[in-house]
């Protein structure tokens, strides 16, 4: 199959799963960029239907409620571009009724990221893989997204060989019920609870006071679902035999996931090379003065756009190796933001 329709330059968008943590953040990205849409359709479960949703509005949708819609095949009916941020499972199930409208699916879920014939797209780094899509394109994984961009400044000055990471990963990055689990958990220990004495639901463990390593199901060779996403969706992405070892593990903070990155190049880089490409590449921000004890930090990048960096250093233990932290909002540039980037680079095509 060919996709050959194009989309117009005020486009008709529909947010599915508009409800949600992410759908909400969809609506808030759209205002924020201004897309130039001509309408924004909120698209929901039967239950949510004909529940009203505020809206800053943006290109031709003025501010105001937007009145929620059942998601039925018959909703994408009209709509250019279908945000998708509902479930693997709703995704799968309409998927064809998206297409057959002849409106392009960006999904984030992970129902296909590793499809053959669906470009995986983090615009700052391979955007002209949007180029070859045929009705979907998908949203990587929200960790692989924040690492991505680092990597490509760094890629481009000289070809990365291997990644070691750890990721610190926010209670938001489970949803809402998570988050409202640290916050129920934080409370109860405070107040003298301990153990088995505490509410423990949306987690396998506390997670007040605590370190799950533990994200997503377990495979058979002991890693995470979770870090075979990075493994292979960095590989896709790249275009590029890059070896990522990584360790997921949910923290308790709320929101913006951060991670520990050790990197091989192929050939020298020092960090003033490092320095400048990532002070260079759009979508990244450096934010790296020890000496003034300033690096990037979840609690205080909450709603931000960017990717932070910090803490750059060489990596004395290996040939051309090199260290950094990276935090950002995986709700913003891990889900909404780059799917709707994604969007204008659809429009702009």
């Amino acid at each position: 199959m060919t996709w050959d329709k194009v989309i117009p330059a005020n486009p008709v968008v529909a947010v599915a799963g508009a409800t949600g943590a992410v759908g909400q953040e969809f609506m808030n990205v759209l205002h924020d960029l201004d897309f130039p849409a001509a309408e924004v359709r909120a698209l929901a479960s039967a239950r949510s239907a004909g529940k009203a949703i505020p809206f800053g509005g943006c290109g031709q949708v003025p501010a105001g409620d937007l009145i929620v819609q059942e998601m039925t095949p018959e909703a994408f009916q009209g709509v250019d571009i279908a945000l998708f941020s509902a479930g693997a499972g709703v995704s799968k199930e309409m998927r064809e009724a998206v297409v057959a409208a002849g409106a392009v699916m960006v999904d984030n879920s992970s129902a296909f990221r590793m499809d053959e014939d669906v470009p995986l797209v983090v615009p700052e780094v391979n955007p002209d893989d949007v180029k070859w899509h045929n009705g979907v394109i998908a949203n990587p994984n929200c960790t692989t997204i924040i690492m991505s961009l680092p990597l490509k400044a760094l890629h481009d000055v000289s070809p990365v060989k291997r990644v070691v990471v750890s990721s610190y990963q926010a209670a938001s990055g489970a949803g809402a019920p998570a988050m409202a689990e640290l916050y129920d958990q934080t409370r109860e220990y405070l107040d003298g609870k301990r153990g088995d004495e505490l509410t423990i639901s949306a987690f396998a463990h506390q997670i007040a006071f605590n370190c799950i390593p533990h994200i997503d199901v377990f495979l058979e060779d002991g890693s995470t679902k979770e870090e075979w996403k990075m493994v292979v969706e960095t590989k896709k992405i790249f275009g590029a035999p890059i070896d990522v070892a990584p360790t997921c593990v949910r923290v308790p903070s709320l929101r913006c996931h951060a991670e520990s990155v050790n990197v091989e190049f192929e050939s020298p880089i020092t960090v003033e090379q490092a320095r400048a490409a990532l002070e260079a590449f759009p979508g990244v921000t450096v934010m790296d003065d020890p000496a003034n004890k300033v690096y990037p930090m979840p609690g205080m990048l909450q709603g931000t756009d960017d990717v932070y960096v910090g803490r750059l250093r060489n990596d004395p233990t290996i040939a051309n190796g090199l260290q950094f932290w990276c935090v950002g909002d995986q709700i913003r540039k891990g889900a909404a933001l780059n799917a709707v980037q994604i969007a204008k680079l659809l429009i702009a095509g």
